[in-house]
């Protein structure tokens, strides 16, 4: 370890948002916190469900931290280990660096193994409305950028064939204005893929983002 800089300490302030990213996904049986290693106060910068082993920002870095820094593993294993109440815990350490590929801070993420299954499943999934209510992500895990591109043009076009409120003869359009804002024709070759998927010519697509502009 070593006296961190202004650098330094805002590379971990910008990760904060990973530890309550983390937090939010997996819920209140995890918890996840972030470590400074600055020589002069090794200590946690960041918490997120500290009741799982009572600490809160300014505890100390713990001992098995520091041996999974020296490990050489930027990325730990997974390994077993107790909370101070006796909770087991699940437990992963991650080294976040700087620049010059010095270390600068921990992200330790730690899962009550404990919990209620009941308790656990209730935190991992989302809040719903009453099942008729639930509308699902169209979130489509693409394999490459061509298959995003045109998941986006068929679920944005399925949203405006459904909205009775736009007129037939301004779906197209509208459907250009969708795709534009969630920025697909900032890629590569977009605008002839939107064409050949809408069944349009790709000049009418130019015709649309022109008049978009001006």
């Amino acid at each position: 370890m070593r006296e961190l800089t202004e650098t330094d300490y805002a590379i971990l302030k910008a990760s904060e948002n990973i530890v309550d990213g983390i937090a939010a996904m997996y819920g209140e049986h995890t918890e996840v916190l972030l470590h400074s290693l600055d020589i002069n106060n090794p200590s946690i910068t960041k918490i997120a469900n500290g009741h799982i082993t009572g600490r809160s920002v300014g505890a100390p870095i713990t001992n098995l931290a520091l041996m999974k820094l020296n490990e050489g593993q930027d990325v730990s294993n997974s390994y077993m280990t107790k909370s101070p109440d006796g909770k087991s815990l699940r437990s992963i350490t991650i080294v976040i660096r700087n620049s010059q590929q010095e270390a600068i801070g921990l992200l330790c993420i730690n899962s009550n193994m404990d919990a209620p299954f009941q308790s656990v499943m209730k935190s991992l999934l989302p809040d719903f409305a009453p099942a008729v209510d639930v509308v699902l992500s169209p979130e489509t895990f693409a394999r490459s950028s061509d298959e995003m591109m045109q998941s986006s043009i068929e679920t944005v076009r399925t949203q405006v064939t459904d909205d009775a409120s736009i007129a037939p003869s301004k779906k197209i359009r509208e459907i250009v204005i969708r795709l534009n804002e969630l920025g697909i024709f900032d890629l590569k070759d977009s605008a002839q893929i939107a064409a050949k998927g809408l069944d349009i010519s790709i000049h009418t697509i130019y015709r649309y983002l022109r008049e978009m502009k001006s």
